[in-house]
């Protein structure tokens, strides 16, 4: 297998106002290095929204949509049919929403692009929570979670239910792609898309990107985190290709959640009782995933 080679180009420019150690900046500035010059981006509203600028300003170097809340993936299959109406084949169409623009506000115009088939990528950076408007909890944030809409307090009233699993949505409507990816492992995510972009149809990639602000760690163990959560299986890096499923990553040896949540501060007030919870949910879901790329290998060959 060919020698992985990350482009030294930079399509996304410094100088943005994204918080220190944003990983959703990572997410954009990778995906713009495997993806190259030939590429339009549409954005909600979020983190991103924020930091690409004023009009006319903005921190790409390749052409940005700024579209409302809950139209990312509509208005990345409107940019694709226009395209294709001019006979222009050649540039990829992406929408790049946080976890609350898409496993929450922006879900029902993702799921009407895949079941149509429209041929775009769609990234989901995931920081756990709606950060730019105050660190409320969303349908991606984990089980166990402090936010500013599920404060512990005297109550202990973090967050109750799981994350919600986007691959395993997005797998349900049969698209060619779906992978999950990492800030933490530039190399992994930018052989993915290199892999997946020039399929047809909807390719969907659920990126891990930590947030030091909602998080609650400090800006400088960014990358840490990512490494962190992929070591503990908390956030595993996998791909379902036409709907067989392939670990990419697996960790020589997992530690325990504890390594992982004793770092951030939005997880300092759980007990023992309610981490052996969350450990146990993460060997399940682990274990799964496992048994899925086994079962599906068959398929494959």
């Amino acid at each position: 297998m060919a020698k992985l080679t990350i482009p030294q180009e930079e399509l996304m420019s410094s100088g943005h106002i994204g918080c220190l150690g944003c990983g959703a900046t990572l997410a954009m500035r990778y995906l713009l290095k495997a993806l190259g010059k030939r590429t339009m981006v549409t954005i909600p509203a979020g983190c991103i929204a924020i930091m690409s600028g004023i009009y006319p300003r903005s921190f790409l170097k390749v052409p940005l949509l700024d579209v409302a809340f809950e139209t990312t993936a509509a208005s990345a299959s409107g940019i694709r049919a226009a395209l294709d109406a001019k006979g222009i084949k050649d540039v990829y169409v992406v929408g790049f929403g946080g976890d609350g623009g898409t496993a929450d506000i922006g879900i029902q115009a993702l799921s009407g692009t895949a079941e149509r088939g429209d041929n775009i990528i769609y990234v989901m950076y995931d920081n756990e929570a709606y950060m730019n408007t105050g660190i409320q909890r969303s349908s991606a944030t984990p089980f166990g979670a402090w936010t500013t809409t599920t404060p512990v307090g005297t109550t202990g009233d973090f967050k109750k239910r799981p994350k919600k699993n986007m691959v395993e949505i997005m797998v349900a409507h049969d698209i060619p792609y779906a992978a999950t990816a990492s800030v933490s492992y530039p190399e992994d995510f930018v052989k993915k898309v290199q892999k997946a972009k020039d399929m047809d149809g909807t390719k969907f990639f659920h990126v891990f990107s930590p947030c030091p602000t909602g998080w609650r760690f400090s800006p400088e163990m960014t990358i840490q985190m990512g490494v962190l959560a992929y070591q503990t299986t908390v956030f595993p890096m996998y791909e379902v290709e036409n709907g067989v499923y392939r670990v990419t990553k697996k960790p020589a040896k997992r530690k325990p959640v504890t390594e992982y949540l004793k770092l951030q501060g939005r997880f300092k007030h759980l007990d023992d009782e309610t981490i052996e919870i969350i450990q146990k949910n993460v060997d399940k879901n682990w274990e799964m995933l496992l048994a899925k790329a086994e079962f599906t290998k068959k398929y494959a060959e």
